[in-house]
């Protein structure tokens, strides 16, 4: 590999100046739900430029403009800006997310939240770490745990499921919680600010580099059918800070799905 950590958090740093506290531009990209911000554009556009000078043979799957390259034994997996909406009111928790995939698994992944000044990386088998510290999920039981989840925005034909998944999970859990992102969310988790994560519908640039650090942080993520996660692919998520919480958890969706 061409790249280390060092040389990637330190790009991500630098691409973070493009997220500027105002004067950005914001379009639809089919409803008021879902926006993109000239900084997540400017953003995109700098990770790709830096990175593929690095591993010109490298591939990229982006959130914007429809960059769909990823037939490639490695794949830049990139979100300028999970949480552009809450980017774009001011809200803190929105993050620069960029894995690196080689063949079907995850090698590096990091999660910088600007504002917070939170940088999560974890590189296959080397462990997870916030600002150079390492980090582990907590042992919490799922009676004490506290669920981040939401409601699928882009999807609200979804609603009345998810619904039924968060109120059951509520009542056999601590409390849930909805930052708006999902990469902050799951590296909350990894951390262990929370011991629970599940969305209906996601796509690969919101959960792929924030998986590795989950994993790294001795924590479980899967696709919402309890496979491995499918690292191309829009699917649902669910993660937990340890096995049989992972598993309640999975139960509790599956017997909200088949539910009529």
């Amino acid at each position: 590999m061409l790249i280390t950590i060092e040389q990637l958090k330190s790009i991500i740093r630098e691409a973070s100046g493009l997220m500027v506290a105002d004067g950005f531009d914001i379009e639809q990209k089919g409803g008021c739900e879902n926006i993109v911000t000239s900084s997540d554009v400017a953003v995109q556009n700098f990770l790709c430029e830096r990175l593929l000078k690095i591993m010109p043979q490298s591939g990229f799957l982006c959130e914007e403009e429809d960059i769909n390259d990823s037939q490639h034994e490695y794949t830049w997996i990139i979100d300028p800006i999970d949480g552009t909406a809450n980017y774009s009111r001011g809200i803190d928790q929105c993050a620069i997310c960029v894995g690196l995939k080689h063949g079907d698994k995850m090698e590096m992944g990091v999660v910088y939240i600007p504002r917070t000044n939170e940088m999560f990386y974890a590189e296959k088998g080397k462990g997870a770490y916030l600002n150079g510290k390492r980090i582990h999920v907590s042992s919490r039981p799922f009676a004490n745990a506290v669920l981040c989840t939401a409601l699928p925005v882009y999807h609200k034909e979804y609603a009345e499921v998810c619904s039924r998944i968060i109120v059951e999970a509520f009542g056999k859990c601590n409390d849930i919680r909805r930052f708006g992102a999902c990469a902050p969310e799951l590296c909350y988790l990894a951390m262990g600010r929370c011991e629970l994560y599940f969305e209906y519908l996601l796509s690969p640039w919101d959960y792929a580099a924030a998986s590795l650090i989950v994993t790294e942080a001795g924590g479980v993520i899967t696709s919402s059918d309890g496979s491995n996660l499918r690292l191309t692919q829009p699917t649902g998520v669910i993660a937990a800070n340890s096995l049989p919480n992972h598993q309640q958890l999975l139960s509790i969706v599956r017997n909200s799905q088949n539910y009529r």
